[in-house]
């Protein structure tokens, strides 16, 4: 019988219910010099202190009554079901670089394991030293030190992978290869495990390239999209086709951003902390440009572009969108930009998440009236991602009004 959950999210600061994350394992002990650029991220956290640190925001969240979910105990759940471990199987054996021989190797190597072994498998992937029944061409020509299956240490920022967009949920199309067997595994999990029955996702990883970092639900009805290193003008489109089509949205403003690492999502510059507050990263807070989109006759009308703050605000049915200026000096904004302290987790109107390192951009949203909850990061923003990032809302209450 299938569990009965309620799943839905419309805005940024809706209380927050429930939430998935990912709490990192032994896929970010793969990370070495070699490799961690190819695998995106810029150093190579000490695991043990990026579990501890991890594992005090979970308690954080609960302590304020959110239920957590983790993603690995609802991937070995739904592996219980042949038909999520056939799907599973089926998406590391269509990687083309096995080739016929290592393939059936590989096959009968994952055939062998049990629910909690293949999901281990399928998250810190397979080393070529660790497949001991390895052999053929394929296998003979590989380094020893690269992957079978790749590991995938970006699955501790789970919001990009997937993102609820009122009671459906868009699993994402991610543009770097490294991290395409996220969306894999998440799309898994939604398909097959009980607590999502009948869930029907509103976008898949086979459309444009669309990342959930990029999506904000400014409230009830109208997203921001980013658009720059990771999402694609043509994902924002598709997006925009599917919740229209859906009735989940009547306006997606789609915001171009600097195709730059240190911005590459929408919420590395804003993120909203009251149901007409965002906190914006300072450089860009004035320059920021949006075209809104609507629905016109079965297609799309696209206005002209107007500064993202004005434009955001007429959709909202606001006189305007307060921003919290941080008033930083240009290497005070830079540094805490780059250590995501843009990057907030609402858990509720006027109560966010933000790394503790950002000393300067804290004090500034709690002195404009925001209580922060601060959290330890010195290790989990290695791979360029804050509370937002490392956080996926599946259940929030509908926003109170805006004053």
């Amino acid at each position: 019988m299938a569990d009965k959950h309620q799943h839905r999210v419309t805005s940024e600061v809706g209380r927050l219910r429930t939430v998935l994350l990912h709490r990192p394992g032994a896929e970010l002990k793969r990370l070495t010099p070699r490799n961690s650029d190819k695998l995106l991220f810029d150093a190579i956290p000490w695991v043990g202190r990026a579990q501890e640190e991890h594992d005090g925001f979970a308690q954080a969240l609960r302590e304020r009554g959110v239920e957590v979910l983790y993603l690995t105990e609802l991937l070995q759940d739904a592996l219980e079901y042949e038909a999520a471990r056939e799907q599973a199987i089926s998406y590391v054996l269509d990687d083309k670089r096995l080739g016929d021989q290592l393939r059936r190797v590989v096959k009968g190597y994952l055939d062998g394991l049990d629910p909690e072994d293949l999901s281990h498998t399928l998250i810190a992937g397979l080393a070529h030293e660790e497949l001991k029944a390895g052999h053929g061409l394929v296998y003979r020509l590989m380094d020893r030190h690269d992957f079978v299956i790749d590991p995938l240490p970006g699955l501790l920022f789970t919001r990009d992978n997937s993102a609820w967009i009122g009671d459906r949920v868009a699993v994402t199309s991610l543009a770097m290869p490294a991290r395409h067997g996220e969306s894999a595994i998440t799309g898994l999990i939604y398909a097959h495990h009980p607590r999502f029955a009948g869930l029907e996702p509103v976008y898949d990883p086979s459309l444009e390239h669309l990342e959930g970092g990029d999506i904000l639900l400014l409230s009830p009805g109208v997203l921001a999209v980013g658009t720059g290193e990771r999402t694609t003008p043509a994902g924002v489109e598709r997006l925009a086709r599917q919740v229209f089509d859906a009735g989940l949205a009547h306006t997606v403003l789609a915001v171009p951003i600097a195709q730059e690492r240190a911005t590459m999502h929408l919420d590395t510059v804003c993120t909203m902390v009251d149901v007409d507050t965002v906190v914006m990263y300072p450089p860009v807070a004035h320059s920021l440009q949006a075209f809104t989109v609507t629905s016109a006759n079965g297609d799309l009308r696209v206005s002209e572009p107007r500064q993202f703050l004005e434009a955001a605000a007429e959709a909202m049915g606001l006189d305007r969108l307060k921003v919290i200026d941080t008033g930083l000096d240009p290497v005070t904004a830079e540094r805490e930009q780059w250590d995501d302290g843009n990057n907030t987790l609402a858990v509720a109107p006027r109560l966010a998440v933000a790394y503790e390192r950002n000393i300067e951009t804290n004090a500034q949203l709690e002195a404009a009236g925001i209580e922060v909850i601060r959290i330890s990061g010195s290790e989990l923003g290695s791979g360029r991602g804050g509370p937002r990032c490392m956080s996926c809302p599946i259940l929030r209450d509908a926003p109170p009004p805006a004053p």
